[in-house]
């Protein structure tokens, strides 16, 4: 089967629907797919649920959805650094399920392993468990946390094989492995696209059987998100 597509538009095109979910990696604008969150702008899908650690920046990642107003949820765990969010939020225009990020990681990697739910201390006695089952293991409390498994994955990698095997550059994996193994649908922008073998098993982060569609990017945009000079 062949799994590479020509651009991210195609990619997308056949699969992408209104109110659907995606699971998007990246945090903050390290690891994020940018060509397929710009695709997903240029197909128009509204009502969308957005699932990723945080929302971008103004103009940059997930903040344009927000910007051109597709994103009706974002299920994340920093919600700082973008201004439209911030609007969208405190008028009422944005859902917002605010999660601590490693409960946040582990409901992805959770979902993705078949696991309904799970229980941590994480969150005991704040906002985060109001609503939730409470349960008491070894004399402590924990809360019940629903795991999540999106519609569509958008994933960012360095390196893919054909068959979608894929490597990530460093802290640019970060929530790209869990959030490619949350959905059924699982696209990949790689910026090197290598044949089967080539790719030394040892050296694979994720296996090709979690990933349906790729997509070369060669040449992203490198944001830095906070420039820090002397």
């Amino acid at each position: 089967m062949n799994k590479v597509f020509p651009t991210a538009i195609d990619a997308l095109r056949d699969v992408l629907r209104d109110g659907q979910t995606l699971a998007v990696g990246g945090f903050g604008l390290c690891g994020i797919p940018e060509s397929l969150i710009l695709a997903v702008r240029e197909l128009g899908a509204k009502n969308l649920t957005c699932i990723s650690n945080n929302a971008g920046v103004d103009g940059i990642g997930l903040g344009v959805l927000l910007e051109s107003r597709q994103v009706k949820k974002m299920i994340a765990s920093y919600v700082g650094e973008n201004k439209e969010f911030e609007r969208q939020f405190l008028a009422g225009e944005l859902e917002l399920d605010f999660t601590p990020q490693g409960t946040l990681a582990e409901k992805l990697r959770a979902g993705g392993a078949g696991i309904p739910a799970f229980f941590t201390r994480t969150g005991v006695g704040t906002v985060v468990s109001e609503g939730k089952e409470i349960r008491q293991f070894h004399g402590k409390n924990y809360v019940l946390e629903e795991s999540l498994f999106a519609d569509i994955s958008l994933v960012k990698a360095k390196t893919a094989d054909r068959a979608g095997n894929l490597v990530f550059n460093l802290t640019a994996r970060n929530f790209n492995p869990n959030v490619a193994m949350a959905s059924r649908m699982t696209i990949v922008e790689v910026e090197e696209l290598v044949e089967i073998g080539d790719l030394h098993p040892d050296e694979i982060h994720t296996p090709g059987i979690f990933v349906r569609r790729i997509v070369v990017n060669r040449s992203p945009n490198k944001h830095i998100e906070k420039r820090t000079t002397r």
